[in-house]
């Protein structure tokens, strides 16, 4: 089985690993800046999440990136100067770093807020069934995955990444 979820990841273009969508990569965000500061790569410094120079696409992959580094705290205070914090994308990264930061029920309650925004969120559905794995909760990930699966996002990171989870590898 991990054979397979290598080979079809090997096999995916790149864009299927886009910013959001593959796996967290650790850069200056999270090594380098501090608090809620996001790495700006044109200036090559790191800056206050709400500098005007950063739009909400920026602030929403430094914070998933904090909270997949183990600084789930700093990427709500990043989250939290959002312009539009209502999206499914917002929402979904709020619910992931909430529960990574320990509120798994607040942290589910947005993965559904997104799902009902956008029931083909793939990134929610997939962190929603990472932390019902995490509960002990085999049977409702599973059922993350088949929705998944069944909704035509085979192939991508969200099904590659709770399958990897399911697999009894590290979640995300």
């Amino acid at each position: 089985m991990k054979f397979q979820i290598a080979l079809v990841a090997s096999l995916l273009p790149a864009a299927v690993f886009a910013a959001g969508t593959g796996t967290p990569t650790q850069t200056q965000t999270s090594q380098d800046c501090t608090g809620s500061q996001i790495y700006d790569a044109e200036t090559k410094t790191c800056v206050d999440s709400r500098d005007s120079r950063l739009d909400d696409a920026d602030r929403i992959e430094g914070a998933r990136e904090l909270a997949s580094f183990g600084r789930a705290e700093d990427a709500l205070r990043v989250l939290a100067t959002l312009n539009d914090a209502t999206t499914a994308d917002a929402l979904t990264t709020r619910g992931y770093a909430t529960r990574k930061a320990g509120d798994f029920d607040a942290g589910v309650a947005l993965y559904h807020a997104a799902l009902a925004l956008d029931p083909d969120h793939w990134q929610a559905r997939s962190y929603l069934g990472q932390g019902l794995l995490e509960r002990g909760d085999r049977a409702a990930a599973q059922a993350q995955l088949t929705l998944i699966r069944a909704g035509g996002a085979r192939g991508t990171w969200p099904e590659v990444s709770l399958v990897r989870a399911l697999g009894g590898n590290a979640t995300y």
